[in-house]
């Protein structure tokens, strides 16, 4: 829709000839230098059809500028965008520990964050309004995307995320802390963090339960996710299944700790010991944390102002050349130039 963000200015169409008329006429005043052939250096046409056609080219030159500074301006079609409240980080071990095989995928096995990253994946595409962080915690805890309506580039983070970049240790604690430091940097009326993890706290300078405490005081809503099979069948010699034997890939995994996590920030705690579980956690967050569904709209505006005011450039610019150029030609052939011209021939 073309609409003028000032039209008030219009009313100063009329300006000139209020001008014209209300203020007194200029005196003439008497030329300096008396020039004998100044009737050949006038404007050619400068009779009633010269003064006419100066007359349109300013009227046209005043309108242009007007138009430009009534700020001519396109609003484009309405454009809807979910808005939402709520601030929502994700936290992704990366220890060494997730290189355990123990996950299915496609009927093959596969590591447990490759599972993570396919599942945790799709949760981020469907979180269309949230303000979305990925936090990766080995040994040390990294924000490493910060949060964000860009959905896109923390799912891109997240893929690109490798075992072993924050280190071997798992540092459930300060993964917390980290969290909670930078939901609260934000105001939301809802902070919602989601820790994964597949062991206990073995590292870092914060203990859980104590980032919890903190999480608790911040408002942060903390659900927890287990993840790794409790079962897996270790090959034996040369990978053949002489001497294989079966063994808990999830020893290590602090389930009352991350239940009490959960508990002490009222989240939940979730155990997921395969890709489908995993999935079907993240559609209970779904359900627990609904997307927001009224949606703002706004409509892209593209200001215009540019093309009259070019075109009122171009037109003076023609206004004022045209001119010199007609007197240029004259006085080329007129009687000045032949007077000259014998001058130098004698």
């Amino acid at each position: 829709m073309f609409e003028f963000a000032w039209p008030w200015v219009f009313a100063l169409l009329p300006l000139p000839l209020l001008a014209r008329w209300l203020l007194p006429r200029a005196r003439p005043l008497s030329s300096a230098l008396k020039v004998p052939f100044y009737s050949e250096l006038s404007l050619r046409g400068s009779g009633e059809q010269g003064n006419l056609l100066n007359l349109l080219l300013l009227t046209l030159l005043w309108i242009l500028l007007i138009g430009a500074a009534a700020r001519p301006q396109w609003y484009g079609e309405p454009i809807s965008q979910v808005s939402s409240a709520r601030d929502l980080l994700v936290a992704v071990d990366i220890s060494g520990s997730m290189e355990t095989p123990d996950m299915l995928l496609g009927g093959r096995p596969a590591m447990r964050i490759d599972a993570v990253k396919q599942v945790v994946g799709d949760f981020v595409e469907r979180r269309q309004g949230d303000r979305l962080g990925l936090v990766l915690f080995g040994t040390r805890a990294y924000l490493q995307a910060p949060l964000t309506y860009d959905r896109e580039t923390v799912g891109t983070l997240l893929r690109e995320a490798q075992i072993g970049f924050a280190g071997q240790g798992t540092a459930i604690g300060d993964a917390i802390g980290l969290s909670v430091k930078r939901l609260t940097q934000r105001p939301a009326e809802q902070r919602v963090l989601i820790l994964l993890t597949d062991g206990a706290n073995t590292a870092g300078e914060v203990s859980p339960l104590k980032a919890a405490e903190l999480a608790q005081q911040a408002g942060v809503t903390v659900y927890t996710i287990g993840v790794g099979a409790e079962e897996m069948v270790q090959p034996g010699l040369l990978g053949s299944r002489f001497g294989s034997r079966r063994i808990n890939p999830s020893r290590d995994l602090d389930s009352e700790t991350l239940q009490a996590i959960a508990d002490k920030t009222g989240g939940r705690y979730f155990r997921a010991h395969s890709p489908q579980e995993l999935a079907q956690i993240y559609a209970e967050l779904d359900r627990l944390e609904p997307v927001e569904q009224e949606a703002e709209s706004y409509r892209p505006l593209k200001s215009l102002y540019i093309w009259p005011l070019g075109a009122a450039l171009l037109l003076a610019l023609l206004w004022a050349s045209v001119p010199l150029l007609i007197n240029r030609l004259s006085v080329g052939t007129g009687p000045a130039s032949e007077t000259f011209n014998r001058s130098r021939s004698a």
